[in-house]
């Protein structure tokens, strides 16, 4: 028995061991860690428990037989992460550059249906070649069998991808179906086509960095929600995100206790400004609605014109949709709707209740943005909202303008509570513009065309751009002193706790992507 139990431990530290030493020097060498050292940064110290480590691929072409590849160049497994479970898999480069073969694909189906069936978050820590091109359309198949899971899934529990190393080709898709993209810098990089491929093809130069990297993709696609610059930052990134989220689409965001604190926010009265035209920078009214340095911002380099994130308000968690009016004053554009649209559908997936601070001019204008399809991925934050189910409280800090303060969550879309400071102004459209439509000959026939002007705006900002024409139809439920902003969220919040809502029994519906 000892001579077998001896065998299972040499073949067990022969799988750990992954390529051998000398890949694993090379891994080093270029400043990244390998797979079983991730799972160890990522889970609770001595929580990992691994899965299938001695499942072996079965190709025996373009001399394949014979070869090992131990673990099948993936390691998988669950762990805890703040004591709660979550289920792996991490991609080991030295083995095949982690190249996705058949087993492979396999050994990550298999923890897939295991966080489904257990109700627990899956995080995929990405490091791959690509498919494995010895074992052919199985490598492709192998992927099918990983993207069906990413799409049933969704919305079952959360699945957070990490971008490690290289991800390239079909090896994408599944990360870009996942809830959260995580990427480290100068490190990883996406891509369908790779810089030789586009080069051969179209002609045009570009490095790996330049095409795929984690600047491009958290700035200019959209693609990654969270970077950092070394690998245990990244990590610690991704088990701060896991301590705001639910196990599962049936549990609700883990509770945290938070020491009162006197709840009134004096400073909010002179953090933005009165004149509608300044500009100010929403995330110091979110520092102060929220419980100190809870505020998890995501995807904080794209679409910048709207602020979106995680944070905690005596301790529940919630998730934070705001316009950003330093930035485009505020206004919506293509980026910026598919942005927050995804985040409300995440948090209504996952029962976190959404708030929105509204400061919006309206959709932004110009060609470029009409013939890009600002109609239809407007319609997405329409669409969003109003099939939401979760808590929806809005607070109109200034501006609430035509199309845009309804898509934002206005009550007419399901919100539950509408809160207006009374300063904010909810119109069709800015006074300004108004008051030269409609008072467009009395300006025009006046002695003085100026000071007409500026009467008329101030006359319709007085009749009409105010919160109490809004709040005496009930589009707002209350006018309220900015410095009790928070104390008004902490009492919805509560009074909706066990809110519930159906929507008409169908298959699903058809939101326009």
């Amino acid at each position: 028995m000892y001579d077998k139990i001896n065998e299972l431990y040499d073949r067990r530290r022969e799988v750990e061991l992954g390529g051998g030493d000398e890949r694993i020097d090379k891994q080093h060498e270029k400043g990244k860690l390998t797979a079983r050292e991730r799972i160890d940064l990522l889970v609770d110290k001595g929580t990992f428990v691994e899965l299938n480590p001695f499942i072996e691929h079965r190709c025996e072409d373009f001399g394949m037989a014979g070869k090992k590849a131990p673990g099948e160049g993936v390691v998988t497994g669950y762990g805890k992460v703040y004591g709660r479970p979550v289920y792996i898999f991490a991609q080991d480069f030295t083995v095949f550059g982690g190249a996705l073969g058949e087993m492979h694909a396999q050994k990550i189906a298999n923890v897939m249906d295991l966080a489904a069936k257990n109700g627990a978050p899956i995080i995929g820590l990405n490091d791959s070649g690509g498919a494995r091109i010895q074992e052919g359309v199985l490598s492709l198949d192998g992927y099918g069998h990983i993207f069906y899971r990413n799409s049933i899934y969704s919305g079952v529990v959360p699945q957070i991808s990490v971008i490690m190393g290289p991800c390239a080709g079909g090896a994408v898709y599944s990360p870009a179906i996942t809830d959260f993209v995580f990427m480290v810098e100068k490190t990883s990089q996406m891509f369908i086509t790779g810089p030789k491929v586009i080069e051969t093809v179209t002609g045009e130069q570009i490095s790996s960095e330049d095409l795929g990297g984690a600047k491009v993709h958290r700035s200019k696609s959209g693609n990654a929600h969270f970077t950092g610059e070394t690998e245990e930052e990244v990590l610690n990134q991704v088990r701060r995100l896991i301590s705001y989220l639910p196990s599962n689409n049936e549990e609700k965001p883990p509770l945290q206790s938070y020491e009162h604190q006197d709840d009134l926010c004096p400073d909010l009265a002179d953090i933005v400004p009165f004149d509608s035209t300044r500009p100010y920078d929403v995330r110091k009214v979110i520092e102060q609605v929220v419980d100190s340095g809870s505020f998890m911002e995501v995807q904080e380099y794209f679409a910048k014109n709207i602020v979106v994130g995680f944070a905690r308000i005596n301790g529940e968690v919630v998730g934070l949709v705001c316009n950003q009016p330093k930035v485009m004053a505020g206004g919506l554009d293509i980026d910026s709707s598919d942005k927050l649209s995804r985040f409300i559908r995440f948090c209504d997936s996952f029962n976190i209740p959404l708030i929105t601070f509204e400061d919006v001019t309206g959709f932004f204008p110009g060609i470029k943005q009409e013939h890009g399809g600002i109609i239809r991925h407007g319609a997405k934050i329409l669409y969003a909202y109003s099939e939401a189910t979760v808590p929806k409280i809005t607070v109109i800090t200034r501006k609430a303008y035509g199309g845009a303060y309804v898509a934002l969550n206005s009550k007419s879309i399901g919100a539950d509570l509408v809160y207006a400071w009374p300063n904010a102004e909810i119109a069709v459209m800015g006074p300004q513009g108004a008051a030269n439509i409609i008072f467009a000959r009395e300006i025009n026939d006046s002695d003085n065309p100026e000071e007409t002007r500026e009467q008329k705006i101030e006359e319709y900002r007085e009749k009409f751009a105010n919160p109490y024409i809004a709040a005496s139809r009930g589009m707002v439920d209350d006018v309220i002193d900015p410095r009790e902003t928070r104390i008004k969220l902490i009492q919805g919040l509560e009074l909706m706790r066990n809110k519930k809502e159906d929507r008409p029994k169908k298959k699903h519906g058809n939101i326009p992507l």
